[in-house]
């Protein structure tokens, strides 16, 4: 599955609110740079230090440190990384300039003052640049992405249509309560959270492709961001179809939340296939089949409630 897919559309969206202001910094930081290594004189005269035998150095060194920040910024690969090289050179700048302005006097010291306060204006906006772009990381390292797929002896429309009704996938989900349909696109979730604790979001369906693909995300909003698509492909040798899902989503907790429900054993791909594994139970013979000897999970609670399996009683049989 490729960016382009519709799945992804919310994640490229939460990216590229992380990343457009460092990239308006970067050409900020280029048409600063420019100006600082091509018209020194001129930099030089409208800042007020144009008194100074040093301006002629210290400005193109300047122009050059923007240049530099220009290219980490506009390539858009590390914003945050270069966000705050931008706040330290900002933290440089009105050093200097609050030397010059200590030395000057007149016409020259009002040039530097209102040069300190241009430069003071563009340091908050870099340190709020980087503070955004330092949450926009840490919320792309939350992201959780996985792939599962089971093969279920159905056709790829009868496979379809079950999974087309939103309503069936808590029969086979074990951490969904409930999904109410709302119309053709949109369904309201309900999910057993952390101390169980009801989770609810709403969803749309972005992408249909009758007998082929679903796919789907969460509203703007929800507490657990996700989006997910599943395929429906045939299998080799006439054995059916594969049920290829993937999903995405930010815990609340991150990777800390991921470890402790790893270390209780529902860690999230594994909880993924067990449900596909009910899933192809349900859609082959209508139920989830289960008995006393097999599991229904993997949590330390599922593990210790269970018992070996017995033969039933004689009057059973």
């Amino acid at each position: 599955m490729d960016e382009t897919d519709p799945m992804m559309l919310d994640q490229r969206n939460r990216r590229a609110r992380g990343t457009g202001l460092p990239r308006a910094l970067g050409v900020v930081s280029l048409a600063l740079g420019a100006g600082g290594l091509l018209a020194p004189r001129a930099v030089a005269r409208l800042t007020g230090v144009d008194d100074s035998p040093m301006a002629r150095t210290v400005i193109p060194a300047v122009g050059a440190r923007e240049l530099a920040h220009a290219a980490g910024l506009l390539a858009g690969r590390r914003p945050t990384g270069w966000t705050w090289t931008r706040v330290a050179g900002d933290a440089m700048d009105l050093t200097l300039l609050g030397r010059a302005w200590a030395d000057r006097c007149g016409e020259r010291r009002r040039r530097v003052a209102l040069t300190t306060a241009a430069i003071a204006g563009i340091a908050a906006v870099d340190l709020f640049a980087a503070v955004r772009a330092g949450r926009a990381q840490a919320a792309r390292r939350r992201v959780i992405d996985m792939e599962v797929a089971v093969t279920v002896n159905r056709s790829p429309a009868e496979a379809y249509r079950f999974w087309r009704d939103l309503e069936n996938l808590p029969r086979f989900m074990t951490h969904l309560e409930s999904v109410r349909a709302e119309d053709l696109r949109r369904s309201h979730w309900t999910a057993r959270g952390p101390a169980g604790r009801p989770v609810e979001w709403d969803a749309e369906i972005v992408d249909d492709q009758p007998n082929r693909s679903i796919a789907w995300r969460s509203l703007p909003g929800t507490r657990v961001p996700n989006a997910g698509r599943v395929r429906f492909v045939p299998a080799p040798g006439d054995r059916g179809t594969e049920v290829r899902v993937r999903l995405r989503y930010a815990p609340p907790a991150g990777a800390l939340g991921r470890a402790v429900a790893k270390l209780f054993g529902e860690e999230p791909e594994q909880q993924v296939r067990d449900d596909l594994r009910r899933c192809k139970q349900v859609v082959e013979t209508g139920e989830v089949v289960r008995s006393e000897g097999s599991p229904d999970g993997i949590s330390v609670r599922q593990q210790v409630m269970q018992r070996p399996a017995q033969p039933l009683p004689i009057a059973r049989r």
